[in-house]
């Protein structure tokens, strides 16, 4: 049968205006609105507004992750304290590295399931990490650091980059991309602990071992990376975790300002699935090139080229929604070394994860016990409702699992 070009150019046309319909109804859905330009004004950026903005985006993920919970939350569910297990005087941070494919990775990936805004999961290099208190063997939180976005205007004025200097150097730096502690440490001002151990000696070696003599993925250079800098974003506007962060007078995070509020979270997975299937009906490249070498911001790139080729007006990627932006320097001399590319890394502030949790329980969790020792009532038992899904008939299945 000969080919139909017609009939190909009315698929294409209903395709497009079902897809138009879709993302203005589930934009209108979340609360935005345009503006004159054709923009996106948010609803607000209270952080109960920014949960609900992505509260669309966490039900999808629930749901993909269901069968994971039912199946791997009993096993994992004891690592997880109670109030009544935590002697908070006596509290051990250790950190131990996630390797892909083992219980400790589904202990992670579970973890991660607790956060009220759902987390990313990296992309090229990546190193994850459990933090465990020791004194009771169970999980006190979890952080991962990752490539950092290319684009980011703020670290990039701090440090004095330019566009080479940035390209050249970019590889010392990684983003804490997940960063927490789990109840009920993190009732405890657990995650500041754990937002310090990221800027450790232990994490610096271990930077070391694993990329201190990879090459670049795109460009193959032996650039022989040292981790210099970790940047991390707030998820909710104004960080309380991050500002100020000092202990034993060392400065462990340093506010850079705020992103322009550009993103994709809330552009659904199901939605972008479509955009990438119009993409590939008017034969655009970018619905299928997303190996990594192609870049951190591919899925930013490919859902600007679907709203182009839809005629939208305006940027439906700019949500308006800052973020806090930080850095962490783990040498002295780290804006140094990352502006001009030369120097030894001075390392006399970087302290081991035992010392650096020694004073974090001391400067915070044993005064917040005193202040606030509601962090008791929390059982292990409320965990599967922390992270339970939407939906009914699975919901009703991990309960009984679990009790």
């Amino acid at each position: 049968m000969p080919p139909n070009p017609a009939g190909r150019i009315i698929q294409v046309s209903t395709r497009e205006a079902l897809l138009k319909r879709r993302l203005r109804r589930h934009l209108a859905s979340l609360g935005f609105s345009r503006t004159q330009n054709g923009g996106l004004a948010a609803p607000g950026a209270t952080k109960d507004i920014i949960r609900q903005l992505h509260a669309p985006q966490r039900k999808e993920i629930l749901r993909g992750q269901s069968e994971f919970i039912v199946r791997q939350l009993p096993k994992l569910q004891d690592y997880f304290a109670s109030g009544t297990d935590v002697c908070v005087e006596n509290v051990r941070p250790r950190v131990e590295r996630v390797a892909s494919g083992t219980w400790q990775a589904d202990l992670f990936r579970l973890a991660s399931l607790t956060w009220s805004v759902p987390v990313s999961s990296g992309f090229g290099r990546r190193l994850r990490y459990l933090v465990w208190d020791d004194n009771n063997g169970k999980l006190l939180g979890i952080f991962a650091i990752g490539d950092p976005v290319f684009n980011l205007s703020a670290r990039d004025k701090h440090i004095g980059w330019t566009g080479t200097d940035r390209a050249d150097r970019l590889v010392n730096v990684m983003d804490a991309y997940v960063l927490g502690a789990v109840p009920p440490y993190n009732m405890l001002l657990g995650g500041k602990l754990v937002a310090c151990l990221v800027r450790s000696r232990d994490i610096y070696d271990e930077f070391a071992v694993a990329y201190g003599d990879a090459r670049g993925i795109i460009s193959q250079e032996q650039k022989r990376p040292r981790l210099l800098a970790v940047t991390t974003s707030s998820s909710m506007g104004r960080s309380s975790l991050y500002n100020r962060l000092k202990l034993g007078g060392i400065q462990y995070f340093d506010s850079l300002g705020y992103s322009g509020g550009w993103g994709h979270f809330h552009v659904p997975e199901g939605l972008f699935v479509d955009l990438r299937g119009y993409l590939r009906d008017i034969g655009h490249p970018y619905a299928d090139t997303h190996e990594y070498g192609d870049g951190p911001n591919w899925r930013i790139r490919t859902i600007r080229a679907a709203m182009t080729s839809l005629g939208f007006k305006g940027d439906v990627l700019k949500h308006g929604i800052q973020r806090e932006v930080f850095i962490s320097l783990l040498a002295d001399n780290a804006i140094t070394i990352l502006r001009n590319g030369k120097g030894k890394p001075k390392l006399a502030t970087l302290r081991s994860v035992p010392e650096i949790g020694s004073v974090a329980v001391e400067r915070w969790m044993i005064r917040r016990a005193e202040t606030r020792p509601e962090y008791m009532q929390w059982s292990v038992n409320m965990l599967p409702q922390l992270i339970k899904a939407s939906y009914s008939r699975r919901q009703v299945s991990l309960d009984n699992k679990v009790a």
